[in-house]
């Protein structure tokens, strides 16, 4: 039988990134969850953390971490149900989930709001770009994400929830200033463009969908979506942002299409396991509410 405190020790320090923070997360001593991790490492005979700036789970500990979700999950369930029963973290639940940055600044929240207010139980959000969200899937340090990938990930359910419509946005001045001749394979190769991160590839697949070509212009790089829009009005380069961020900027000319009309769309799923749990269907039902308004 499993220690199921020195399992959320484990999955405290893993989630915190430091055996200090993951004490105070637990209202016990750095000492305790230390030595509550060792017994579990000598019961299952392997190390489970590697001890770090952060502190990283082996494949072993990430396996413990992935069963604790697991059992977390089914856990919180019985609160409703029976009030009395002491559970970890006062029978609340805490679900990880992996989802685009996009996504979480236009309509995500608006579901972890709904299953929150609906549960009383906590949602952990992990932000990657969305071809790369089943990643967290696979490596089982979620239970659920928003990903482009419509194949389903070992163990999990696909839902299609709509797409993101994204538009190549830049502010009047940069327009007038890059693209004076027009917008062209040229004149694109040299206008400054944004990027989110190394994994964003939204604007290289919009000049290739509308060029056919992948250019390579001048990068500034702006790891934050409604950064993205800012960058946009502010002139540091043009960048694809989804329709919902930039409604009322398209709306007052504040920015405008590169190409009028030429959009990206970039399908999303909900990738969920299969664990036979009550509040992963109140979360996949929540999602699936808020993301009515990419079918719109």
């Amino acid at each position: 039988m499993l220690d199921y405190a020195a399992l959320a020790a484990l999955a405290a320090v893993v989630r915190e990134g430091s055996f200090e923070r993951a004490a105070h997360a637990l209202h016990v001593t750095p000492s305790a969850v230390s030595q509550r991790i060792k017994a579990l490492e000598e019961k299952v005979g392997a190390v489970l953390v590697r001890r770090g700036q952060p502190a990283e789970p082996t494949p072993q500990g990430r396996a413990l971490c992935r069963h604790f979700d697991a059992v977390s999950t089914l856990e919180g369930e019985l609160s409703a149900d029976l009030p009395g029963l002491s559970l970890e973290g006062e029978g609340r639940a805490t679900i990880p989930v992996a989802v685009n940055a996009d996504s979480l600044d236009s309509w995500f929240l608006m579901a972890v709001a709904d299953f929150s207010e609906k549960t009383g139980h906590l949602v952990e959000i992990k932000v990657d770009d969305q071809d790369h969200t089943a990643e967290w899937l696979r490596r089982g340090e979620v239970l659920a994400a928003v990903t482009s990938e419509d194949k389903p990930v070992q163990g999990c359910r696909v839902k299609p929830l709509g797409s993101l419509t994204y538009r190549a946005n830049a502010s009047p001045d940069f327009m007038a200033q890059n693209f004076a001749d027009g917008v062209t394979p040229e004149t694109l190769a040299l206008a400054p463009s944004l990027a989110f991160n190394r994994k964003d590839r939204l604007q290289s697949q919009w000049m290739q969908r509308h060029f056919g070509r992948d250019l390579t212009p001048p990068l500034n790089w702006v790891p934050s979506p409604h950064g993205f829009v800012i960058a946009c009005r502010l002139g540091l380069g043009w960048g694809c942002n989804p329709d919902m961020l930039v409604v009322d900027d398209m709306a007052n000319g504040t920015l405008v299409e590169l190409v009028p009309g030429a959009t990206l769309d970039i399908p999303l799923f909900w990738q969920v396991s299969r664990l036979p749990s009550g509040l992963l269907k109140a979360l996949g039902e929540a999602v699936a509410g808020a993301a009515a308004v990419l079918t719109r």
